[in-house]
């Protein structure tokens, strides 16, 4: 059986609670972490946070963490 983006980015979530863009691009070179999450949104609840932050420039950036809403 053939692991997918969406596997790999799941189990992520899963196991860690949360992801963001720079994290699959370093642990399993996925780019396009928001179209994955897009599909899984079809069958979890996963909710967006904004953090903030700054880049190597100083400059001040913000991006999306994606969060895997658990149920209780």
């Amino acid at each position: 059986m053939r692991i997918t983006h969406q596997d790999r980015i799941l189990n992520h979530l899963i196991t860690k609670g949360s992801i963001t863009s720079w994290e699959a691009i370093k642990e399993y070179g996925i780019t396009r972490l928001s179209a994955v999450i897009f599909n899984l949104r079809k069958e979890y609840n996963i909710r967006s946070e904004i953090e903030k932050s700054t880049n190597r420039y100083g400059d001040k950036i913000s991006y999306a963490k994606y969060v895997l809403e658990r149920k209780i």
